[in-house]
């Protein structure tokens, strides 16, 4: 941007001179020049030896008041510290203001080095940034800060505006109503207008939250006195350009409306030069269907006039009455211009425009489905299986095939009719052309399919590339398919697309005596249980670790790195530093071992930032503070939430800051990072509002954090105020702290500021279908009568279904029953051919209900078509058991359906439909298993275990180690029995890793001569009577260099019993410190469990009753010869 225009200066000088104002607040604002002679003639003089210790830190600038330290001699100014400013507003804040502070503050800061202040001013921002400031003393401040800015040389250049603006003043501009100063001092216009374009000019370096301030004084000047008072112009309708520019961003709808009325708003969407502005803005979403309305609504407008960027947020009335070549041009525009939101299917605006755009086609011909290009996605389920005809879905499947972001729903009933026309899939041509619809293949069609079929489509990119979006399922039926053909696992990496990569089962990437294609490996996204599984076989094939992908890396194995030697060890743990690999805390434990196997390094910065997390600051070579820094940025993800390390860095981190009580500024919590997130409710509630941006990050807290949130929040004593006084940018900014807000905080918030966030921000933060919902119950009156009626507005139709705000209308919720039992055929087809997509909007419990009765109605005795029983997550609180007993889980498909859906269902439920699943006579395949996954696996009974194919466990990822022990033991047995063929390949124990928990001693005996590195925490949750039986030797073998880690559990079960079971001799012979073991001469006598006397034969209890005496007898001898 050019300097500031001619006259900006003189309009800046008036921002706050505005003497004598009648608004509230204003007449703290004052105009230069002050005459200093007449404001300090009553003030006491300070002696220069009080200024002298004041500027020195020695003296509380609270001995000397506002007054004199303004009439002072300007140069002990000069000598103050960058703290000063922060320590005088500090005395202030709690005096209330006088007349003459406006003009003290003039005189003070007009002494004040430009230089120095805005250093100090610095500091000032940033003590301040998370602590409300006072509007009288912002005001105060701001009166002598701005003029001693405009004194500033060059003040009217963006990079020297910048910092007083972005690092200083930020904090006193927190308020709009400083800039009530310029109205009550009767700024024209054409002067604001000046002041709009310099703030403009440095809008893109400023912060949001900045911006959001600024915006907020602009709102503020414009419409203090109504919208007759807000500079419209008969000369000009470029008015959004000239007095909001690129704030427009922040505008909301109801701000729209404050600045004009519905004629005059559309007079200026439509001027050019406000359009060229605005298609360049990101404008919140309301507003910008707002401003396409205003731009639409105008009588016979035509779309073909309107700007690509507006197309996006058409309304369902601007595509209402358009020809078919109209309609056909709009929607081949649709799909050129928007963005198609990934992720979120049904929810984008663009979704809901093409929805409605095709509603009022009745032409399908294969040039218009062709045609349609992105636009194809708003056709319903029913259009597809009613009005379009089979040849014509065939002819333009080629067209089809490319469309990105097909609902399943919608790839089915295409698919599906292709199939039943009699389209047949003969080869991998024909099955690539489906392209993105290949999501709609059942998997009973994809078993049907030869692997010849499949291993050609896969080397086809155009099918290829689409198969990154089908469920799980149907890429583990096409990595069996190729597989079925391949004879080794390195063809089978060249092969497999990288979008199937992750669903290989593990025992096909053993490599065994086959050398590996590294640049293979390297180029496919892996687990990190597979890339465990050709680790070892990795490091010894390649010589320049460097080499390896991240992906690679993270298969780090203990068994593999220590075979490498330790100078190569060094080199590996190097490179997965400079890669940023993520380990797990079983690999970071044995990295942690064997790094400090030879003393504690010096260079922990060489290493994964990771390990930080097991360390304490004294291992550290550089001071703690940043030791903690670092720790900040590392995965916290590593530990559990649980985990006691957690508690024990955030103890040492609070004595390293030297954290004073329960009070955590602003400087410790940036250190500490995401340690902030453990702090407990009297850390949250004695820091004030001071965490609650940091806390917004932390993602879930404990029950006693959120008591303390909320009552932060509650107090209104933060920068955000109180809730009745938000505003849906103060949600925005909490975002990550709405669903701790409950419904004490959610009924004094504004509906309009919650229902405007919902509309705008909601869909950009992170928050779950379950988190929105509870905004939307939070919204829901506690008491109200029964509707009566459905509203005409609220009617149940297509548009209203595609909408996912649809649950923020139907408050109370009554109005969604009333509207429900109005609902017409053809409306409730739609519902129910989309309902996986409407479910997941963010209905409230009581609402869902309502869905729930109606859909029950639909289907008494709980008969649900499987497309209904796949899209349950939601309802899932609303269920019972005994309803699931009754429903037809027919295939693995619907159990797999139904098990993932999220979120995922309780174990009571889960159980229910694993049995009812079984009772109709369907069998634990590889699908099934893989659906019950490790999260249900041990509901199964030992009748359904012994059923398992052994084979299928080659298929799966299980891992039943917080199963039962009979679980455990069974599936161990079908595990080895999988996996025998590769019992002499070092990946053996990684595949046996998971069902150890059921191992033999005789197999853990055998498994001790391998060197397995096992962590402690798989040692002890082996079976207990394997681990008693293993000698101090065998133990050894195990454990490997993950051995010295056994003697923090050996005073915890299951270590501190098979201690005592040892010679302590033996137990020597580890060099670990173990003690409590036997000592030589004497007999460890344990305590026989004889069985229940029901049990047993009767003369087997005798003899143990008639040995005992003898048996008692030789240990008193042998304990005197001792």
């Amino acid at each position: 941007m050019s300097p500031l225009l001619p006259g900006l200066g003189f309009l800046l000088l008036l921002l706050l001179g505005c003497q004598g104002a009648a608004a509230a607040g204003t007449q703290l604002c004052s105009s230069s020049p002050v005459n200093e002679s007449a404001v300090c003639a009553s003030v006491p003089s300070a002696s220069p030896e009080q200024l002298l210790e004041v500027s020195q830190g020695r003296r509380s600038p609270c001995s000397l008041s506002f007054a004199q330290l303004a009439c002072a001699q300007g140069a002990w100014l000069q000598d103050l510290q960058d703290d000063f400013l922060s320590s005088l507003y500090s005395c202030l804040a709690s005096k209330p203001s006088t007349a003459l502070d406006p003009e003290y503050s003039i005189l003070f800061f007009s002494k004040y080095d430009a230089r120095k202040l805005l250093g100090s001013l610095t500091e000032f921002s940033q003590q301040f940034s998370r602590v409300p400031v006072s509007l009288e003393w912002s005001l105060v401040f701001l009166n002598g800060l701005w003029e001693r800015m405009l004194q500033v040389p060059g003040i009217g250049t963006p990079p020297v505006l910048l910092p007083w603006l972005h690092g200083g003043l930020q904090p006193l501009l927190g308020h709009p109503e400083v800039f009530g100063c310029l109205r009550a001092k009767d700024v024209s216009c054409e002067q604001f207008q000046l002041l709009v374009a310099a703030l403009d000019g440095i809008y893109s370096q400023l912060s949001v939250q900045e911006q959001r301030n600024l915006y907020a004084g602009i709102k503020h000047f414009l419409t203090q006195h109504g919208p007759s008072q807000s500079c419209h112009s008969p000369n000009s309708t470029a008015w959004f350009r000239n007095f909001l520019g690129s704030f427009l961003e922040h505008a909301t709808v109801e701000d729209l409306q404050l600045f004009g009325d519905e004629a005059t708003l559309q007079k200026f969407a439509r001027d050019p030069v406000n359009m060229e502005m605005v298609g360049n803005l990101t404008l919140l979403r309301e507003t910008a269907l707002y401003y396409t309305l205003l731009l639409t609504s105008a009588p016979a407008f035509s779309l073909a006039s309107l700007p690509d960027r507006f197309l996006c947020y058409l309304s369902p009335g601007a595509v209402a009455n358009l020809s078919t070549e109209e309609a056909l041009g709009v929607a081949q525009r649709l799909g050129r211009s928007c963005l198609w939101s990934k992720g979120v299917p049904g929810a984008s605006l663009e979704l809901q425009v093409a929805s409605s755009l095709l509603r009022n086609l009745e032409d399908f011909s294969p040039a218009v489905l062709a045609a349609l290009g992105q636009a194809a996605l708003g056709l319903s389920v029913s259009r597809i299986q009613e009005n379009i005809p089979e040849e014509h879905l065939e002819a333009a499947l080629p067209a089809l095939g490319r469309v990105r972001g097909w609902r399943s729903e919608q790839a089915r009933a295409v698919v599906n009719k292709l199939l039943q026309s009699g389209h047949q899939i003969l080869d991998g041509q024909s099955l690539a052309q489906l392209g993105t619809l290949v999501g709609g293949l059942n998997s009973s069609t994809l078993w049907s399919l030869s692997p010849e079929v499949v291993l050609e489509a896969i080397q086809l990119p155009a099918f290829a590339q689409h198969v990154d979006t089908l469920p799980r399922a149907l890429k583990r039926i096409l990595v069996e398919k190729v597989s079925s053909r391949v004879a080794h696992p390195s063809e089978l990496v060249r092969l497999i697309p990288g979008a199937l990569a992750s669903s290989i089962p593990k025992p096909l990437l053993v490599f065994g005596e086959e050398k590996p294609n590294v640049q293979d490996l390297n180029n496919k996204p892996w687990t990190r249980e597979q890339a465990a599984m050709f680790f070892s076989d990795v490091v010894k094939a390649e010589p320049d670790f460097s080499r390896l992908s991240q992906s690679v890396l993270q298969g780090f194995t203990c068994a593999a790195a220590s075979a490498v030697g330790a100078e190569r060890f060094q080199e590996l743990a190097r490179v997965m530093r400079k890669k940023k690999v993520k380990l797990g805390q079983d690999q970071l434990s044995c990295l942690l071992r064997m790094v400090t196997l030879h003393g504690i390094p010096q260079d922990w910065d060489a290493y994964p930032q990771d390990l930080l997390l097991f360390l304490s600051p004294s291992d550290y070579a550089g001071n703690c503070s940043q030791f903690f820094i670092n720790v900040g940025k590392a995965n916290k993800d590593v530990l559990p939430r649980e985990d006691p390390q957690r508690q024990q860095l955030l103890l040492e981190a609070l004595e390293c800051l030297g954290v004073p009580g329960t009070q955590i500024n602003h400087t410790s919590a940036e250190i500490l990072g995401w340690l902030v997130c453990e702090l407990d409710g009297d850390y949250i509630r004695g820091s004030g509002g001071s965490l609650l941006k940091d806390l917004s990050q932390c993602g879930s807290f404990l029950p006693e954090q959120e008591e303390a949130i909320r009552d932060v929040l509650s107090s209104g004593n933060t920068t955000f105020g109180p809730p009745s006084a938000w505003s849906a940018f103060t949600l925005s900014e909490l975002s990550g702290l709405v669903p701790v807000l409950g419904p004490s905080i959610l009924q004094q918030i504004p509906k309009k500021a919650v229902t405007t966030w919902l509309r705008n921000f909601a869909w950009d933060s992170h928050l779950s279908r379950e988190e929105l919902a509870t905004v939307i119950g939070g919204l829901l009156p506690r008491r109200h009568k029964r509707a009566e009626g459905c509203p005409a507005e609220l009617e149940i139709t297509k548009t209203m279904l595609d909408d996912e705000l649809m649950p923020a209308y139907y408050i109370p919720e009554e109005l969604l029953r009333a509207c429900l039992q109005n609902i017409s055929q053809e409306n409730y087809l739609y519902l129910e051919n989309d309902l996986s997509n409407i479910l997941n909007y963010p209905f409230s419990n009581p609402q869902l209900a309502i869905l729930k009765e109606y859909l029950d109605e639909r289907y008494p005795n709980g008969y649900y078509p499987e497309k209904v029983l796949s899209a349950m997550g939601p309802l899932l609180p609303l269920l019972s058991p005994e309803e699931i007993s009754t429903w037809n889980m027919s295939s693995a498909d619907t159990l797999a359906a139904f098990l993932k859906t999220q979120p995922q269902p309780s174990d009571s439920l889960a159980s229910a439909a694993i049995k009812r699943y079984l009772e109709l006579g369907n069998a634990l395949n590889a699908t099934a298993l893989d659906a019950i996954g490790t999260k249900y696996v041990c509901l199964l009974n030992a009748t359904d275990l012994k059923a398992i194919n052994p084979s299928s466990l080659k298929l799966v990822s299980l891992n039943p180690s917080a199963c039962s022990q009979e679980t455990k033991n069974i599936l161990y047995q079908k595990a080895k029995e999988a996996f025998s063929d590769q019992h002499h390949s070092p990946a053996y124990y990684e595949l046996i890793l998971p069902y150890l928990g059921g191992a033999p001693a005789a197999d853990l005996k055998v498994l001790s001569k391998d060197d397995v590195n096992m962590n402690v925490s798989t040692f002890v949750t082996l079976r207990r009577d394997s681990l008693m039986l293993l000698t101090p030797g065998e133990v050894r073998g195990l454990l490997g260099v993950q051995l010295p880690g056994l003697a923090q559990w050996q005073s915890r079960a299951p270590v501190r019993d098979w201690v005592a079971l040892q010679k302590q001799s033996e137990l020597d012979e580890l060099h670990i410190g173990l003690t409590g073991g036997v000592q030589e001469g004497y007999i460890n006598l344990v305590t026989p469990k004889f069985p229940a006397m029901s049990s047993a034969p009767l003369g087997t209890v005798a003899m143990v009753f008639h040995l005992l005496p003898a048996l008692l007898l030789s240990f008193l001898t042998v304990s005197i010869l001792s």
